[in-house]
């Protein structure tokens, strides 16, 4: 069933944001995890971890509010 908007375009532009976010999120591991493997600081796997963690935030708001 494919996505259809409404007068603003909101229900698309959700699903839009929901790509965006798992994509980034995806590229965020990713980078974090061969940055490890370089073995990056501390305070810069920490740094990806917080992102991570506030794109994950996001997109459990979107979820929730039915995006």
């Amino acid at each position: 069933m494919a996505a259809t908007r409404d007068s603003r375009g909101r229900l698309a532009d959700g699903f839009h944001e929901l790509d965006d976010l798992v994509l980034h999120l995806k590229g965020l591991v990713l980078v974090r995890k061969v940055q490890e493997t370089r073995g990056a600081g501390d305070d810069e796997l920490h740094m990806y971890g917080a992102e991570i963690e506030r794109v994950r935030d996001r997109l459990a708001e979107l979820v929730r509010a039915g995006a």
